[in-house]
């Protein structure tokens, strides 16, 4: 079972460093751009506020997962990924968020990773350095 744990661990800080890499990069080139080339839909924001929301909160993505690598405020993680979590199902799903053909699919399978992200930063915040449980 702790092989499995460690996996969807490691699953876990792999799908939001990617995440939040690509997340950078686009809204950064925005920034640089042309920040209202940037569109969200499934986000509440739009325009400039959009684009510095979403680097910052990138940002912010990838220093929570260092952390957690590295063992210290797991906590933020885990709150990070659910953050992540939540506005996805909100924004496909319960929001004026209108799927193109065949876009469907590609929503499905990013909240699926993101919900087995969420099952790995639940874990990572269950264990103490070097494997032992913490109670």
């Amino acid at each position: 079972m702790e092989v499995v744990k460690a996996i969807i661990r490691a699953f876990s800080y792999v799908f939001h460093t990617i995440l939040a890499l690509f997340l950078a990069a686009a809204s950064g080139m925005a920034l640089a751009f042309a920040s209202q080339s940037l569109h969200l839909d499934m986000l509440p924001w739009t325009g400039r506020t959009l684009a510095f929301v979403v680097f910052f909160g990138s940002l912010c993505g990838l220093l929570t997962v260092a952390l957690a690598v590295t063992g210290r405020l797991r906590l933020l993680f885990f709150l990070w990924s659910l953050v992540v979590t939540v506005l996805m199902i909100k924004g496909y799903f319960f929001s004026g968020y209108r799927f193109e053909p065949g876009s469907v699919r590609t929503a499905l399978y990013l909240i699926l990773g993101s919900l087995l992200s969420l099952l790995g930063a639940w874990s990572q915040m269950m264990r103490q350095p070097g494997g032992r449980r913490r109670y």
